[in-house]
């Protein structure tokens, strides 16, 4: 039996109802099986506002062999539920595989059913997986539609791992520009979910089920540009995360902790693209709001694309070198070029060496040779003592006339190193809250009992997930050669680590990532030098805390992972 996949056939695996295959495996896009989780009551979590309600009319008897219009032969039914099967057919008139959705013709959706996969058709859009026939016939109703063996779902894909930001990037503008099209055509999907995407051998996304799975659901919509919105949102922050964006687990991924709320991706894990993460946050159903940048949210496919247009595109990373083979030295011996080739297993004579001059000519040139020889060692010796004698009186003179403040003069002095001012200073936030952005000013007041701290975090030492970082901007006045940094602590135990960064203001146009770092450096102690592994010239230099040592309770918190800077210079 042929290889079965998913192509177009998502619209039921979905429901908390088990099929009646008895826990068949679903199988991926490109025709290789996996169990799926379930994804029970993610409309509601994704806010469709649908409803449904069993269908009034049973399932007709169906079974593999069974054909459709003397053309579509039923192979394997993938999912029986709700009223509805679907199943993977081979259309025999113009041999290729198809999927086929079925239900009676007298089923409480039947109509809708059709109404979208007739409308669906009509679009054409080569990004949707095609509806090819959409038929009533013989008290059935019954939609064909592609079926693509050589596609992934998205769900596969984030199976391994979450996606490279350039991969996230591809699929959240091509999901987004297709489904702006469908919305121009007054189509939604309504079911939009890792299941309903698909990547395509060729790197093309595609999406499948436009309208179609929705009616064989019965879901419906008051906003439906919302709903879908919202859907690629969440489609991005799994690719980005590899978590699902609600409590729930759903698609075979986690979900997010409990009482947590909706957090940015980049919170979640360490080093997301802080675009794309603003950006699935604008899509969600969050009010578009981000505690650093509260950007405008996107409530539409259309807004959506306008703002993957204005950001900085990303690109691919860097092809990895492979190193070349080493060199294998051959068998070819120089010389042999154009002479026969001996048999193997015979024996090469060995030529003798041209005898030695014996003749009369011969000798006189050998003693010819020998006095001129023995001429310019004579020659040789006598000029190389009279220039040594030349240089040793040379030497003895000038030791006479020099003085040791020429010797001096000739060497390089080190560049003396100088304690660069602070005239001002800020608190940076990338994310959430604030930690004490009155006592910044308390971190260069030369008095060691002032500080700045941290708030106090009960999981640790590194802030990610729960903040990719603390930190301060300072101001040095004008652009000075930065080359290290000493900075004094308050709390010692486990690590601290500090990074420097280079950056263009006290409130940076650019995330973490836009930023030249200078230096980094982990303690256990209280005190802490930065060098910078290359001097670097900047007015504005961020102090940037990613781990904080667990400290016990003081006057000012109880205990937990935090940290308090005293004093910060720096030098250049």
């Amino acid at each position: 039996m042929a290889e079965r996949s998913t192509a177009a056939v998502d619209v039921a695996d979905n429901s908390g109802d088990k099929p009646l295959t008895a826990q068949a495996d679903q199988s991926t896009a490109d025709g290789v099986a996996q169990n799926r989780e379930r994804d029970t009551d993610i409309d509601e979590a994704q806010g469709s506002g649908g409803t449904q309600g069993p269908g009034k009319a049973s399932p007709p008897e169906l079974h593999s062999g069974h054909k459709l219009a003397r053309r579509y032969r039923l192979e394997e039914c993938v999912t029986r539920l709700d009223g509805f099967s679907s199943w993977r057919a081979v259309d025999e008139k113009l041999r290729r595989a198809v999927g086929v959705h079925i239900l009676p013709a007298d089923h409480t959706r039947a109509r809708s059913v059709l109404a979208a996969a007739r409308s669906s058709a009509l679009l054409g859009d080569p990004r949707f997986v095609q509806v090819l026939d959409a038929v009533e016939e013989n008290d059935l109703v019954y939609v064909v539609h592609e079926w693509l063996p050589d596609a992934t779902e998205l769900s596969t894909l984030l199976a391994s791992g979450p996606m490279e930001p350039h991969d996230a990037y591809q699929m959240v503008s091509q999901i987004a520009s297709a489904m702006a099209a469908a919305h121009r055509e007054g189509l939604a999907h309504l079911r939009l979910n890792p299941n309903a995407v698909l990547r395509a051998s060729t790197g093309q996304w595609r999406i499948r089920g436009l309208a179609v799975n929705a009616a064989l659901r019965g879901i419906s919509s008051d906003t439906p540009q919302r709903t879908d919105t919202e859907a690629i949102g969440a489609l991005l922050y799994a690719a980005l995360t590899q978590r699902w964006p609600y409590e729930s687990d759903a698609y075979g991924l986690s979900g997010l902790p409990k009482d947590v709320g909706l957090i940015a991706p980049d919170q979640v894990r360490a080093g997301i693209h802080r675009g794309l993460s603003e950006l699935s946050m604008r899509a969600l159903a969050n009010d578009g709001a981000t505690a650093s940048r509260h950007e405008s949210p996107c409530t539409t496919p259309e807004e959506l694309v306008k703002a993957i247009g204005e950001m900085p595109r990303i690109r691919p990373p860097e092809p990895a070198f492979t190193a070349p083979p080493e060199y294998q030295r051959t068998t070819y011996q120089q010389g042999t070029y154009g002479r026969s080739t001996p048999h193997s297993g015979a024996t090469q004579p060995v030529q003798a060496p041209p005898p030695p001059l014996q003749s009369r000519t011969g000798r006189a040139l050998k003693w010819a040779v020998s006095a001129l020889l023995i001429a310019a060692l004579g020659l040789g010796s006598w000029q190389l003592a009279d220039a040594l004698m030349d240089q040793t009186k040379q030497s003895d003179d000038t030791n006479q006339t020099q003085t040791t403040d020429g010797n001096d003069k000739n060497g390089k002095k080190p560049k003396p190193v100088k304690t660069l001012p602070i005239k001002g200073a800020q608190e940076y936030v990338a994310s959430g809250d604030a930690q004490a952005p009155e006592d910044v000013a308390n971190t260069y007041d030369s008095d060691s009992s002032t500080f700045w701290r941290t708030k106090r975090y009960n999981a640790g030492p590194k802030l990610a997930p729960y903040k990719p970082g603390v930190g301060i901007v300072y101001d040095l006045g004008s652009s000075q050669q930065v080359s290290a940094a000493s900075i004094g602590l308050r709390y010692p135990g486990d690590y601290t680590t500090v990074h420097l960064y280079a950056t263009d203001s006290l409130s940076p146009s650019t995330g973490i990532e836009g930023m030249k770092e200078i230096g980094t450096a982990t303690t256990s102690g209280t005190s802490l030098k930065v060098k910078a592994s290359k001097s670097v010239k900047t007015q504005y230099v961020l102090l940037w805390v990613t781990a904080v040592p667990m400290a016990q309770t003081d006057g000012y918190s109880s205990s937990g992972y935090k940290q308090a800077i005293t004093d910060v210079k720096f030098t250049g």
